[in-house]
C-alpha cells in the first residue's frame, strides 16, 4: 500500500504514538506485508524470530517492539504492540467506507460491459471493457478487473484476509488494505472467493481460467494462462508462475512457489514448493509417477506379509 504523499518518519510516529530511530525527516513511502514489502515501505515485526528477515528485507522502515541495532539506511519505529500499530496505520490511511448504493458512484465502468442485476460493485472499483458481471456478484473496494473479464454467479473479490494474531482473549484481526487484481481475459467461474491482499493485490494473471467455488488466499499471485478446477483452495502468498494447471480439490499452504508448467492432479496437497514442467500427485505432492509406484508397493504389502508367515 503506497501512501497519497511522502512521509516523515516523525508523521508517522505520531499516527501510532510510537518512539523512532532515524532522522525525524527520512521518507515513508506505504507499508506492506513482509511478502511483498518495497523500498520505502514499513513493515512490522514482532517476535525475534523474525528479526533478521524483516531487518534485512527491502523495507526501509522496521515497526518493531524492541529497539535493536538499525541497519544503515533503515529506520525503526519502536511500539509495544506492533501489529496493533499496523493496524492504527491502516485504518488511517484506508479506513472502511460505507457503501451508499449498489454500484458505487465512484466505480468506472468500461464500454461495453454489462453488468446484470443484484450486483455490488464497491467503492473505486475499476471495470474494464466487455465484461460480463453475472448476478449475485461482489466486488468490494478498490478491485481492479481488466478487459474482457467474466464473473459467475456469486462469485466475491476482495474480502478480508484470513489473519490473525491469537491473544489470551482471543484472535485479533490484521485489518486488510489491499485489493484484488484481475488482468484481461480472465474467467472465474460460480461461487468462487478471492481475498484482497493484506497491503498489496491478490493478482490473477492474463488469461487465467477458474472453475467454480474455488478459494484464493490473501496477496496470491496466480500467473498467465493457469487452468484451476473446482474445489481448489490456495492459502495466502502463493505464487503459480504461468500456465500452471491444479484438478480438482487441491490444496495449498502458503507462502509456497509452483513453478512455470507444473501440473498437479486432483486432490494432492502441496505443503512445499515444486519445480515447474512436472506433474505431481498426492500427500505430499510428489512427481506423479513415482507417487503411483510407491501406491503399487503398498498395495503388494499384504502378498508379502503372506509369503513370509509360509516362511
Amino acid at each position: 500500500m503506497k501512501f497519497p504523499k511522502t512521509y516523515t518518519l516523525k508523521e508517522i510516529s505520531k499516527i501510532i504514538d510510537a518512539n523512532f530511530v532515524g532522522d525525524d525527516d527520512f521518507p515513508v513511502l506505504g507499508m506492506n506485508e513482509i511478502h511483498v514489502v518495497e523500498e520505502g515501505d514499513i513493515v512490522f515485526v514482532d517476535h525475534p524470530k523474525y528479526y533478521d528477515k524483516a531487518l534485512q528485507s527491502k523495507a526501509t522502515v522496521v515497526l518493531i517492539n524492541k529497539e535493536v541495532e538499525c541497519p544503515e539506511g533503515k529506520a525503526l519505529l519502536v511500539s509495544d504492540d506492533p501489529f496493533r500499530d499496523f493496524n492504527k496505520l491502516t485504518h488511517h490511511f484506508k479506513p472502511f467506507e460505507t457503501a451508499a448504493s449498489s454500484i458505487a458512484d465512484s466505480a468506472e465502468i468500461g464500454e461495453g460491459t454489462v453488468i446484470q442485476p443484484n450486483v455490488f460493485i464497491g467503492n473505486h472499483v475499476k471495470i474494464g471493457k466487455n465484461c460480463v458481471i453475472h448476478p449475485n456478484v461482489t466486488i468490494y473496494d478498490g478491485c481492479i478487473l481488466g478487459d474482457n473479464v467474466t464473473i459467475h454467479a456469486g462469485t466475491v473479490l476482495g474480502a478480508d484476509a484470513f489473519y490473525y494474531k491469537n491473544r489470551p482473549e482471543g484472535f485479533d484481526k490484521l485489518l486488510s488494505g489491499g485489493n484484488v487484481v484481475i488482468e484481461d481475459n480472465v474467467d472465474i467461474g460460480a461461487g468462487c472467493t478471492i481475498d484482497r491482499g493484506v497491503t498489496g493485490s491478490t493478482t490473477i494473471k492474463e488469461g487465467a481460467k477458474l472453475d467454480n467455488q474455488i478459494q484464493v488466499g490473501h496477496d496470491t499471485v496466480i500467473g498467465k494462462k493457469c487452468l484451476i478446477a473446482s474445489h481448489v483452495g490456495i492459502a495466502g502468498c502463493v505464487v503459480l508462475e504461468d500456465e500452471v494447471t491444479l484438478w480438482g480439490q487441491v490444496g495449498i499452504t502458503s507462502g509456497i512457489t509452483i513453478g512455470k508448467k507444473a501440473v498437479i492432479l486432483a486432490q494432492s496437497g502441496i505443503s512445499k514448493s515444486l519445480e515447474g514442467g512436472k506433474t505431481y500427485f498426492g500427500y505430499p505432492a510428489e512427481e506423479a509417477r513415482e507417487k503411483l509406484k510407491q501406491i503399487a508397493s503398498i498395495k503388494k504389502i499384504p502378498e508379502i506379509l503372506q509369503k513370509l508367515k509360509k516362511i
